[in-house]
């Protein structure tokens, strides 16, 4: 699972702002993002088990992300989501992605899974549940768990949404301040609802603050390779920018 919130097309400076807690068994083995090998260059992390990602960016400014989704009719050996969501970040742009996404997740080989496909002209979301969607972002603040898009029935989806919604978040300082604190919020047993929830063999193993502005010099990534309510961001600008300066 994960809670993913995408100001979307909305801040004066950045046409997509991010904050993404990832939800997993703690002893997954995972690697923290990094700029990959091969073309189009492209900076994510990636799942050990499995050799995908749940998170990228790539050379050409696409933005793409998963989460799980229920499903009833699962395939007997299915292929990874994960992979799939890598393969995604190979795409020069939002539409593709979302289009090879759905074309993929027609096959019916995967389990139940959202994509978020997001550039600077268009952004969607792939739902691949129990029917194949593609639900098109405009412009302000969406948030996915692992149901539908800015669901008003899902908890979680409403705090996050009443958490930075409690000020004007026109700029990428502004969402990512706000974004830092809500999605660093701890769960505590039934006196504070919370985004971080840990204990247990499953939880938020890792937070990513994320910033892709108009200009490439200005991009912002954060990455807590822990639960961010008791693990500091990690600051991995320069290796955005990095990937955002490459020569198209």
């Amino acid at each position: 699972m994960c809670v993913l919130a995408i100001q979307y097309r909305s801040a004066r400076d950045a046409p997509i702002l991010v904050a993404h807690n990832r939800e997993e068994f703690f002893d997954r083995p995972t690697l923290a993002p990094k700029i990959q090998s091969g073309k189009p260059r492209v900076i994510c992390g990636i799942d050990r088990k499995a050799g995908g990602t749940w998170m990228g960016v790539n050379q050409h400014g696409l933005f793409v992300a998963a989460a799980n989704r229920p499903k009833a009719m699962l395939p007997p050996e299915p292929r990874s989501r994960g992979l799939l969501c890598r393969e995604l970040l190979n795409f020069s742009n939002a539409k593709d992605a979302a289009d090879h996404a759905a074309k993929e997740l027609a096959t019916g080989r995967y389990a139940g899974v959202n994509y978020v496909c997001a550039d600077a002209k268009r952004g969607a979301v792939v739902y691949g549940g129990n029917t194949i969607e593609i639900i098109e972002l405009s412009r302000g603040l969406h948030v996915l768990t692992n149901g539908d898009l800015d669901d008003p029935r899902d908890e979680r989806q409403e705090l996050v949404r009443r958490q930075l919604t409690l000020q004007k978040l026109d700029s990428a300082v502004a969402f990512l301040a706000v974004a830092s604190r809500t999605f660093s919020r701890p769960t505590n047993s039934s006196i504070r609802r919370g985004i971080v929830f840990t204990g247990g063999d499953y939880g938020t193993v890792c937070s990513t603050l994320l910033a892709l502005p108009k200009k490439s010099q200005n991009a912002i990534l954060q990455y807590a390779p822990g639960p961010p309510s008791e693990t500091p961001y990690e600051d991995l600008s320069a290796l955005l920018r990095q990937v955002l300066s490459t020569e198209k």
